[in-house]
């Protein structure tokens, strides 16, 4: 009779376990390693060194190490950047450190707006494939995915069963 109960608690959980949404890890990228989001010694080669040695995917997040009131991160246009237009960013934050997620594919470009940074190499451009999760046929546009599941309702999807199996394991 206990291995009846004990069965009946394992199944209903192995139930429960395949109700958990599977995630991929993602990975924070941390803008310049060492040196942080700032005006590099080496100029503008520091953060395209730097970019080159790393994989972006839609779903990472930048993470830009600045001081509040030292330095700001917008993204900007393609146009925007080579110059280093300030104006009519994509967005800015002011507060740092700033973590974005880069949530589409393609070319995205990143420029500090204070003072002449930009000018003397404080900008970043990289670029960002799809998710693999989300693989797309050649030669097709695929929208954006849903966003994924929260922790909280993975958790109340489970919890129910949780507490059926313990029940069932209780009184049967």
């Amino acid at each position: 009779m206990a291995a009846s109960k004990l069965m009946i608690v394992v199944v209903v959980m192995a139930i429960a376990s395949f109700r958990l949404p599977s995630t991929v890890a993602q990975t924070s990228h941390v803008v310049g390693d060492t040196t942080g989001w700032t005006i590099p010694p080496g100029g503008n080669a520091t953060y395209i060194t730097w970019a080159s040695s790393q994989t972006f995917t839609v779903g990472d997040t930048l993470v830009f190490n600045f001081a509040t009131n030292a330095h700001d991160v917008a993204e900007v246009r393609e146009e925007a950047y080579g110059p280093c237009t300030t104006a009519n960013p994509i967005s800015t934050n002011n507060t740092g450190p700033a973590i974005l997620t880069l949530t589409r594919p393609g070319n995205h470009y990143y420029i500090c707006t204070f003072g002449t940074h930009c000018q003397a190499g404080q900008k970043l451009t990289i670029t960002v494939a799809e998710s693999s999760t989300t693989p797309a046929p050649p030669g097709s546009t695929t929208p954006p995915s849903p966003p994924a599941p929260s922790s909280a309702s993975s958790f109340t999807a489970v919890v129910p069963i949780t507490f059926l199996a313990a029940a069932l394991a209780f009184f049967y």
